[in-house]
């Protein structure tokens, strides 16, 4: 049985939230717990790290379609690869958490908190820490950096994951048939889970064929 969604209540009791979101399945969850507390929130998509760019735009459309289904607005950032390309040098074959993930991060706070300054959000907050494969700890701390320069924008470190998120999460990705992204973006992370797959036997990931709530790859 699905548990019922808490009142939800952003920091300092402020009512207008800008939400950076990485995907569809991600973000799910967070944009129908925001509507259920009727807070007033934009999704910002800011995902330079994804790769190849069929994976980014099957992930940023699909993020798109939901935000339309909810009539919630949704600023499209730049897709500027070549700038976390030249970010990630020398971090090619860091561990998935270690350094180049918080780069990556700190990267697209940086942006969201920089576009919430500009344009009147007072906090912010992303979907990427209700994924159980991400490091709470470490998205948080680049979040409140991020928001940090900024007086008047600051960070919400709410756990999206608690009283029943993550459940919901995989509920509304089966209902809504989201697309299942099989890495977590980056070219170094398609490398290293390909690598992994091939170890155990399996086929190499291909793009845009497995999707929640179906059975059989989509071709």
């Amino acid at each position: 049985m699905t548990q019922e969604r808490p009142k939800l209540t952003p920091p300092d009791g402020e009512t207008k939230v800008l939400l950076h979101s990485c995907c569809a399945p991600c973000s799910g969850e967070v944009m129908e717990a925001m509507t259920a507390s009727g807070i007033d929130y934009t999704i910002f998509f800011y995902n330079p790290n994804i790769h190849p760019k069929k994976e980014y735009l099957l992930r940023k459309d699909e993020n798109i379609r939901f935000a339309e289904q909810h009539n919630v607005p949704f600023v499209d950032a730049d897709y500027d690869a070549d700038n976390w390309f030249s970010r990630a040098k020398g971090m090619e074959w860091e561990p998935e958490r270690g350094i180049r993930c918080t780069m990556c991060f700190d990267m697209r706070f940086e942006r969201t908190a920089l576009y919430a300054h500009e344009n009147g959000f007072p906090v912010i907050t992303s979907s990427l820490g209700i994924s159980r494969w991400k490091n709470m700890t470490q998205i948080n701390d680049c979040g409140h950096r991020a928001a940090g320069p900024y007086d008047g924008v600051q960070y919400w470190d709410f756990n999206w994951r608690k009283g029943g998120g993550a459940s919901r999460m995989i509920e509304i990705s089966k209902r809504e048939e989201f697309y299942m992204q099989e890495y977590c973006g980056c070219i170094y992370s398609l490398r290293d889970t390909n690598d992994f797959r091939l170890s155990r036997g399996r086929e190499k990931i291909k793009i845009g064929t497995m999707y929640y709530g179906r059975d059989e790859p989509q071709e």
